[in-house]
């Protein structure tokens, strides 16, 4: 898992890479919508609330798009689209970030 932690970090996501790899995720803490611009693969969303629970999943997001995690919504966490089954991921899973 990476986190983007500083402001570079977060401006530059997951821009320039070709795959963030099976079982990897990127998480943005503080960040309530995401916009892929210019990515090179599509993504899973899974947007959280302050306590880290899940509150909008999002799945197969292509680049240029825009999309708000919703009300509540503190963090995002990225996951390269179809590694997570559809049902992996729900709204009140709570996750855990080693």
């Amino acid at each position: 898992m990476e986190i983007a932690e500083t402001a570079p970090e977060r401006m530059r996501g997951l821009l320039g890479r070709v795959s963030l790899g099976a079982g990897r995720g990127f998480l943005i803490p503080r960040c309530g919508s995401v916009h892929p611009f210019f990515m090179r693969f599509s993504i899973d969303l899974a947007f959280l609330d302050s306590e880290s629970a899940v509150c909008r999943v999002v799945r197969h997001v292509p680049p240029f798009r825009i999309v708000w995690g919703g009300m509540g919504a503190d963090g995002v966490l990225e996951i390269e689209s179809g590694w997570l089954d559809g049902s992996a991921l729900r709204p009140g899973d709570r996750l855990e970030v080693y």
